[in-house]
């Protein structure tokens, strides 16, 4: 994944928090301002509230494709897909937002130069805000390279590695790393939870079983 801020590329080939060409510091998301003192609210209006509705999480979220949803197998390439595509393209936005469960994370993580560790916790609205104009821009292609999948009842995880070019048929990826993408069955769909990811530095190469081109 990659999460790219201003100048900043971090993270996976999926965009954003950090770069191939090292790492960098991850700034957090602006604090929200401070909440106004709570009022007394009058009797029938508290009754009201709480007789309304919940607003429903799912409502924003788009229509996924059946075919994205059926399998993990399926939605971990959807992931790498909507993302990917040559300069000028425009991606499908809703295709991606369509794939997370209301309140998902995207967690890109790094080192910077003097060590530290870093990790940034962002949504895929974040992600969209953040990438849209350099994927389209630039041109982007994710591929995975390999994979290995822990399961339980209606969760799964999937350290999925990966590697980065501009076009395609680059010689070189610009980046590697791993993606750890969290995952829920919910009886009718997988949804992705949360994914947080690291690039490959010199420090930290890809291990042995992650390195190599799988086919599935």
């Amino acid at each position: 994944m990659l999460f790219k801020t201003g100048a900043l590329v971090l993270g996976t080939s999926l965009l954003w928090l950090g770069t191939a060409a090292g790492a960098q510091d991850i700034k957090p998301l602006p604090k929200p301002a401070p909440a106004p003192a709570p009022t007394q609210t009058p009797a029938p209006a508290a009754e009201a509230a709480r007789a309304a509705p919940a607003t429903d999480p799912f409502a924003n979220i788009p229509p996924a494709r059946a075919e994205d949803v059926r399998s993990l197998d399926e939605i971990v390439a959807a992931l790498y897909e909507v993302i990917s595509g040559d300069a000028g393209k425009e991606r499908d936005w809703n295709r991606f937002r369509s794939l997370f469960y209301p309140g998902a994370r995207m967690i890109p993580t790094g080192v910077n130069a003097a060590g530290k560790v870093n990790a940034r916790i962002a949504t895929p609205e974040d992600y969209i805000r953040a990438n849209e104009k350099f994927l389209e821009g630039e041109g982007f292609h994710e591929q995975e390279l390999s994979r290995h999948v822990d399961s339980f009842g209606t969760i799964a995880q999937v350290f999925s590695s990966y590697e980065a070019r501009k076009k395609r048929d680059d010689e070189k990826p610009f980046v590697r790393g791993i993606n750890s993408i969290q995952l829920l069955n919910d009886g009718n769909r997988w949804w992705i939870m949360t994914i947080g990811w690291a690039p490959e530095t010199a420090a930290a190469p890809l291990p042995d079983q992650y390195s190599k081109k799988t086919e599935r």
